[in-house]
């Protein structure tokens, strides 16, 4: 199979779709690889790397795509990539089409075969191309969050650690999954006082035992969260619901709650957000405020730290990615059901539930 890696082209996306090492098991097993010139710089990776292992490097993005039958990327493609995407291609990405009626229906249109990474879903209910992700973004919520309290940032001036005499920051963390659960961990590393919130018990009950004594645990409802807020310097909301829009917890009425310079940190915002203030913002122009409270709703956290972000998706893609060049897509989603469930949209139909649902489009079951 020809497998095309291209060069991001999302607002500060600096990830790439597989590390040359991934690209290396890809050739391997016998198929080819084209890669973007320069696919890989900003995570640290050299054309010359790639060229190492044997892929062919392309000039151009529309040339990556026009050779390729399987596009491996990190992030969903955007309008100028639309025209690429052609009838029949297998797209392997972060899609989050819930949140994004123009990319779905473009996909619908295009014939592709979509294959989404945060629906890739196993029997046990685990989301194995998301963990490495929100992994790195529950970790960088924590630190983006301490330095937008800063004063000089718009915050509202407290030391996220405190100092002898003087209290640290609270955190409140809205989910406990993956993403809940690293962001807890380095507030709580960082000195904060923190709580996480969440709706299964023997999940609260996993968190109570295993992270440091400055976390508590909190059963997630509105009566909670409203009498949590207003000690709040940080809210990190982390809240999935696998292929849909993520549910609102934070209302617009609910900031007159909170701190002057308080922050809101919205890792769900792929998803759509779950503070209802929530919009997507970028790197570039990463926080916005409303009513005096900060909003980080950065739509790719990791691509702040591409190097680790890559090698960490890249180890969770690689097998899934070798599967779909072995054996053709319908023949590796018959075989592993988690793959299965990655399926968005195929050949112009929507075969992700949750997806036609946000649309009022037809669903067609695998």
């Amino acid at each position: 199979m020809k497998i095309g890696i291209p060069k991001e082209i999302k607002d500060n996306e600096n990830r790439v779709g597989m590390t040359p090492a991934g690209v290396s098991e890809l050739l391997r097993h016998g198929h080819e690889v084209f890669v973007q010139h320069k696919a890989g710089e900003n995570s640290g990776f050299q054309d010359g790397d790639y060229e190492a292992v044997g892929a062919k490097i392309l000039s151009d993005i529309a040339e990556v795509y026009r050779q390729a039958d399987l596009i491996v990327k990190v992030k969903e493609p955007i309008e100028p990539e639309y025209s690429l995407v052609r009838k029949d291609q297998v797209v392997f990405t972060y899609f989050h089409f819930a949140c994004e009626r123009a990319l779905t229906e473009a996909m619908i249109e295009s014939g592709a075969v979509c294959i989404a990474y945060e629906t890739v879903q196993k029997p046990d209910g685990s989301l194995p191309l998301l963990v490495p992700m929100s992994e790195v973004a529950g970790r960088m919520a924590t630190l983006n969050g301490a330095y937008y309290l800063q004063t000089t940032k718009g915050g509202n001036g407290k030391l996220f650690s405190g100092v002898p005499g003087v209290k640290p920051a609270n955190v409140l963390v809205l989910g406990g999954g993956t993403v809940g659960e690293a962001a807890a961990r380095v507030a709580a590393g960082m000195g904060a006082e923190v709580t996480i919130t969440d709706v299964s018990l023997p999940r609260l009950r996993q968190l109570d035992l295993e992270l440091p004594a400055n976390v508590h645990t909190l059963y997630s409802s509105d009566y909670n969260i409203r009498r949590q807020i207003p000690m709040a310097d940080i809210v990190i909301g982390s809240v999935l619901v696998p292929g849909d829009k993520a549910p609102k917890l934070v209302t617009r009425d609910m900031l007159r709650l909170m701190q002057r310079g308080s922050v809101l940190v919205d890792v769900a915002i792929d998803q759509g957000g779950c503070f209802e203030t929530s919009r997507p913002t970028t790197h570039s122009e990463p926080v916005y405020e409303v009513d005096g409270v900060l909003h980080y709703c950065v739509a790719n956290i990791p691509g702040a730290v591409p190097n680790t972000s890559t090698t960490a998706l890249t180890n969770a893609t690689l097998r899934y990615a070798v599967a779909l060049a072995d054996k053709g897509w319908q023949q590796a989603c018959r075989e592993d059901e988690a793959l299965r469930k990655g399926l968005n949209i195929v050949n112009g139909k929507v075969t992700y539930k949750a997806v036609a649902d946000v649309y009022g489009l037809a669903y067609t079951p695998i």
